[in-house]
């Protein structure tokens, strides 16, 4: 039976028994920071089973795809040495929230086992926790399970979500392989053998464990299972390792023929096959490599597939070749990864790329280490050096050691890696922040989004060393704290607003508004008059700067959109900077934009600012947010009632956000994208302008056309064909001026000949040239050995202003079996300064001593007679 058939009939097998089937949700989770990946097939239900999601079903069922290679759950250093660990698998599951129980939950099991895809029940073997006799009651009682194939066990049989909250003992289904493979059954001390393999676990949530660890029965008990695909294709296909089912066998065929090695049993062909799933589905589920979180994760996995390639002898990149073949075997049931596909190749191929060039060198440290290597274990010196150079997560260093042998020195590791840390940290003391010295009760309303004026009142005042005042002079810098205020206070990417605060017979000068403990931090100085703790503020913000902050904080919205239409859903914010003057957005991307797609992007933004479509604030739960298609980092902690964001037609732009926003899009008046770069391996920036800075570029670009139209004496539509004729006439120019110094470079030799001399029968022309580069020497080389017929020559140029020597050395075919030109450019180039090499006919150097050149020709004569003596 193919996977795809198991997989299909799971899941009708519960959607006849009313299940409704849910579709497989992304690899990272969004409704649980504590995951890096989802790793079970209950993780999109986790608060439904808490009671925070309710849905329109009571019952469930779904093929979920999950990753174990970060975090807690971690099977990454297991794949490829064992017969059924993954980095990625596909859970089958079915859940019952307070419908079903036990009895329905066992029945379904055993009949789906037994009479779905046939398997003998004297090959199951059945396991209950010791607390749990109506599991153990329904299971010998009612199912008819063989006493002698049941087990109850302890701590093996009992779940819990966390250390409070739901969780509940379980049962767990195996396979008997039979007596020709070594192990014992569940609980035996012979349990970690290969005979009895786990291939269903039943949780029974029925307790709610309190902080001091008591269980209470829940008002509703629930369902939990896992089925793993690849495990129970094994025990259906005869086969004893999961490597060997049908699911694998073309992605290890693909992977053999793409580095060239043919043993489909070989440990490393496993390690890319299993790889090749948890890299493609993580990067189609919106995860770009990089050096922290998810992405550094993904990096670890790319590079320990292409390190094993690698090993089995790949040369060119390989690892992105395989996409084809896993979505040849996959696509139809995950259709999200046939949609990325080409995606997926370009992103993988240039990780891949990017390793490969440091790789070959890490590994011939790594195997010089390890060759040279007194002991059992690698100096954590070593493993930082690999891990900072070289780019070889600990891990993969680890694979390398355990092959040989050896054990990497982790706690060595980790010491070079904090101190490198508390370097980092100490070049990042900037000076201290006397900001943080602020502590006051309560909170300051913000009124900004209404209004740049207000009334308030004066709650606190500090000086720049944090020390609490009860009033603030003239000239004296401070914070200001309101108990209201219209200053926005930076967060978000929006800087701070600036402005005044006024007072009877005084003006202090905001410079900067910060936020910190529910206050906002009026940074600035007293221009004059006195600021006094109590006393009645009148707050204003610089209305201006606002109102070119607000344009570019809206654009970015937009901005964020278009790039995702353009260059599809992967696009993910990594920050943002708005200030006055213009936006900064960083964005999850894995290669420069074209042109075409800027402008692509630029018209979108400009289109939605066309419209002019009112500016929609709405105030929501969370969940109201996450329904309305809200763009936000879901795993990141948002309060109970979030700020949500409509910009465009057609809902064009929707967001979580606190910032201030134009009323229309029309406000923001123009975009303009000034540049676009990379700020780190698959991040990208985009920097543009809005309103009157945008205008302002324009008139500048306009006038330079002008400009330069004037001096070429053209119409500003002209400019372009005449610079584009003036550069191929300069080409022709080049051409011209390359041929002429050829032809005087010959004549030059001609007269050169003149200085050739006799050395033990040989000829030799040993000279200096003024005024040619080293890459005409080689041409003049050419020219001389052809006139001169039979000799030696040696040429050099000296260029004093740049402390340069260029040095080249010719023998003529007759002569390489007693002169070398490598060793007589050597001999020259030892006294300028340098070194150089080449073949025995021919051979180059260079030097840093131009005034060392004429001595070193004249030692030529000697050298060579003693070479041919």
């Amino acid at each position: 039976m193919r996977s795809a058939d198991i997989r299909q009939a799971f899941l009708n097998f519960f959607a006849q028994h009313g299940h409704t089937v849910v579709p497989t949700s992304p690899l990272v989770p969004d409704n649980d920071p504590t995951l890096l990946f989802t790793n079970a097939g209950m993780v999109p239900f986790k608060d439904v089973f808490l009671g925070r999601d309710p849905r329109p079903y009571v019952r469930a069922t779904s093929a979920q795809r999950c990753v174990r290679a970060g975090g807690k759950h971690n099977d990454l250093d297991n794949v490829g040495y064992t017969a059924r660990h993954h980095t990625f698998f596909e859970m089958l599951g079915n859940f019952s929230f307070g419908d079903y129980f036990k009895r329905d939950a066992i029945r379904y099991a055993w009949t789906f086992l037994t009479e779905t895809l046939g398997l003998p029940a004297e090959k199951l073997w059945v396991t209950v926790h010791t607390s749990d006799d109506e599991a153990e009651r329904i299971w010998k009682d009612e199912v008819g399970v063989n006493p002698e194939r049941f087990s109850k066990l302890d701590e093996d049989n009992f779940w819990q979500m966390g250390d409070t909250g739901p969780c509940g003992p379980s049962s767990e289904i195996f396979f008997d392989h039979g007596p020709g493979v070594w192990g014992g059954p569940p609980g035996s001390a012979e349990e970690d053998g290969d005979r009895y393999i786990e291939i269903w676990n039943l949780v029974f949530m029925q307790y709610d464990r309190d902080a001091e660890g008591t269980l209470h029965e829940l008002p509703k008990p629930s369902i939990d299972t896992g089925m793993g695909l690849e495990r129970v294709a094994a025990v259906l296909q005869g086969v004893h390792s999961n490597y060997e089912i049908d699911l694998f066998q073309n992605l290890l065929k693909a992977a053999a023929k793409a580095t060239g090695y043919d043993d489909l049993q070989a440990p490393s062909l496993c390690v890319i096959a299993d790889h090749i799933r948890s890299c493609a589905f993580l990067v189609a589920d919106g995860v770009m490599p990089s050096n922290e979180g998810r992405g550094y994760v993904l990096r670890r996995i790319i590079r320990r597939a292409v390190r094993h390639g690698h090993k089995l002898g790949a040369v060119d990149p390989f690892f992105h070749t395989l996409v084809a073949a896993l979505d040849a075997e996959m696509g139809d049931a995950y259709p999200e990864l046939r949609r990325a596909r080409e995606q997926i190749e370009r992103i993988l191929l240039k990780e891949e790329q990017q390793f490969s060039r440091t790789l070959e060198h890490g590994m011939g440290l790594l195997n010089a280490a390890l060759d040279e290597l007194s002991g059992d274990v690698l100096p954590g010196d070593t493993v930082f050096k690999l891990y900072d150079t070289y780019g070889f997560p600990f891990d993969l260093t680890a694979d390398v050691c355990r092959e040989r042998g050896v054990a990497p020195d982790e706690a060595g590791f980790q010491r070079e890696l904090e101190a490198q840390r508390e370097r980092a940290r100490a070049a990042s003391q900037f000076g201290a922040d006397y900001t943080a010295a602020v502590d006051i009760d309560g909170e300051t309303t913000f009124t900004g989004y209404e209004q740049l004026t207000d009334e308030a009142r004066i709650v606190a005042l500090v000086d720049a060393e944090g020390n609490d005042l009860a009033e603030l002079d003239a000239d004296q810098k401070g914070i200001v704290v309101l108990d209201r205020t219209p200053f926005y206070g930076e967060s978000g990417g929006q800087v701070g607003d600036t402005g005044y605060l006024y007072v009877d017979g005084g003006r202090f000068q905001v410079t900067d508004t910060q936020k910190q403990g529910g206050h906002h931090l009026h940074q600035g100085v007293m221009l004059e008059g006195r600021l006094v703790v109590g006393a009645e503020a009148r707050p204003e913000v610089d209305a201006g700067l606002r109102t070119a902050t607000v344009r570019n904080h809206s654009a970015t919205h937009l901005l964020h959109k278009a790039l995702r239409l353009v260059l599809g859903d992967h696009v993910q914010q990594k920050g943002s900077l708005v200030t006055a003057e213009r936006l900064r957005f960083d964005f999850s991307h894995f290669e420069p934009m074209t042109s075409a797609q800027l402008a692509e992007v630029e018209r979108l933004v400009n289109e939605q600012v066309l419209v002019n479509a009112p500016t929609v604030v709405e105030e929501m739960t969370l969940d109201e947010a996450r329904d309305k298609g809200a763009a936000a980092l879901f795993e990141a902690k948002y309060a109970d009632s979030v700020r949500v964001l409509t910009i465009g037609a057609d809902d064009f732009s929707i967001e979580l956000c606190g910032g201030t926003h134009v009323a229309r899009s029309g406000d923001i008046g123009s975009f303009h994208i000034v540049s676009e770069a990379g700020i780190a391996s698959g991040v990208r920036r985009i920097e543009a302008i809005t309103g009157e800075a945008a205008l302002a570029w324009f008139h500048e670009q306009e006038a330079c056309v002008q400009r330069l139209g004037e001096r070429l004496k053209a119409k500003p539509e002209q400019v372009e064909a005449k610079v584009e004729a003036l550069l191929e006439r300069n080409r022709t120019l080049e051409k011209e001026l390359e041929q002429a110094k050829g032809k005087l470079a010959s004549a030059a030799g001609s007269d050169m000949l003149g200085r050739t001399r006799e050395v033990a029968g040989v000829k030799l022309l040993a000279t200096e040239l003024d005024g040619v580069s080293g890459k005409e020497l080689r041409g003049m080389l050419d020219q001389l050995k052809n006139k001169l017929g039979s000799g030696v020559i040696v040429l050099g140029a000296a260029d004093k202003s740049a402390g340069k020597v260029s040095l080249i050395a010719g023998v003529t075919k007759d002569l390489t079996d007693r002169v070398k030109a490598g060793d007589l450019v050597n001999h020259v180039a030892s006294q300028v300064g340098g070194k150089g090499g080449g073949r025995p006919d021919m051979a180059q150097a260079g030097g840093s001593q131009p005034e060392a050149l004429p001595e070193a020709l004249d030692s030529v004569p000697a050298w060579l007679d003693n070479t041919l003596s």
